[in-house]
């Protein structure tokens, strides 16, 4: 395993940040590391990366400690936060010679390296334009460029695609893939798409603590049982009065005249609806099963009970 997390907590005065959690992220497998704000998603890449250290427990790194070799874990690891750092007033070139050179690189090591991020991040054009003209995509593929100059074997990625335009997130996406073939990556997004189109192993963080660690395909078939009918009438209706259905779990309006109700039975229920609605004179124009999106799962694990 190239990254082991074991028993890690952070505070900050009476706060757990992190509570405990414990987890791995292997090679050639990109990891979604899930959860809402102030989950503690940030604070455990930060750790991972050296730049805060773990109140209690450990990271380690392809086998090297954060608190006794830190250094290592550094060679180790490509960064790139969610605030990209970039220094706007240098070239691309310029910054990318910089960058390396702060790994102790040089001469045609160096050079070559350079030349190879550009090929991988699609930079050829943009190499020799000050990074501060460049747009918010290729800024990202810029910070992904410096992340990698030095071959670290692990990529860690805070939110790598806000902000970026649906095709600025299909070329991110497509360098990930390529990166992944060979490297340990975790990544952290709000966004489920991201999660379908890259992951391998997902993590979600509630409230400083793991409530799912699963594959992509397992997270899918977390709420199995749990079916949603959507609804849609002519006009807005009191569906909350179907909550008294022993089969109805939640209830829930979408958006004008559509609906949602979450079936927890495998029976097909779709008559008794349909009946129902008769009865109180609502005209029913679509009814629907839905598949469980993982924005569904998502919302289900980490709700305030």
């Amino acid at each position: 395993m190239s990254v082991l997390v074991k028993d890690l907590v952070k505070v900050y005065g009476t706060q757990h940040a992190v509570d405990g959690i414990s987890f791995t992220a292997n090679k050639g497998q990109i990891t979604g590391f899930l959860g809402p704000n102030g989950a503690g998603k940030s604070t455990t890449m930060k750790i991972a990366t050296c730049f805060i250290p773990p109140t209690e427990g450990t990271i380690e790194v392809c086998g090297y400690d954060v608190i006794a070799n830190p250094l290592e874990v550094r060679r180790q690891i490509g960064y790139l936060p969610e605030h990209n750092p970039l220094y706007l007033d240098m070239y691309v070139q310029e910054y990318l010679k910089f960058t390396g050179g702060l790994y102790g690189m040089k001469g045609t090591m160096l050079q070559k390296r350079i030349s190879d991020m550009i090929d991988l991040c699609g930079l050829h054009v943009e190499q020799y334009k000050k990074i501060g003209a460049l747009s918010k995509g290729f800024r990202q593929r810029v910070g992904l460029a410096q992340a990698l100059l030095h071959d670290p074997q692990v990529l860690i990625l805070d939110e790598p695609t806000t902000g970026l335009d649906p095709n600025q997130i299909l070329e991110i996406r497509k360098v990930i893939k390529t990166i992944a073939k060979d490297k340990t990556v975790i990544f952290s997004t709000h966004i489920m798409q991201e999660v379908q189109a890259l992951c391998d192993q997902v993590i979600i963080i509630n409230k400083g603590k793991i409530v799912a660690d699963k594959s992509i395909s397992e997270i899918r078939n977390l709420n199995a049982s749990v079916k949603i009918i959507r609804l849609e009438f002519t006009e807005q209706v009191d569906i909350y009065q179907f909550s008294s259905f022993e089969f109805v779990s939640e209830v829930k309006h979408v958006q004008g005249n559509v609906y949602e109700l979450f079936v927890t039975t495998e029976a097909d229920t779709r008559p008794i609806i349909f009946k129902a609605c008769a009865e109180k004179g609502w005209t029913l124009i679509e009814m629907k099963v839905e598949e469980q999106s993982l924005e569904n799962i998502f919302r289900e694990l980490t709700s305030v009970k």
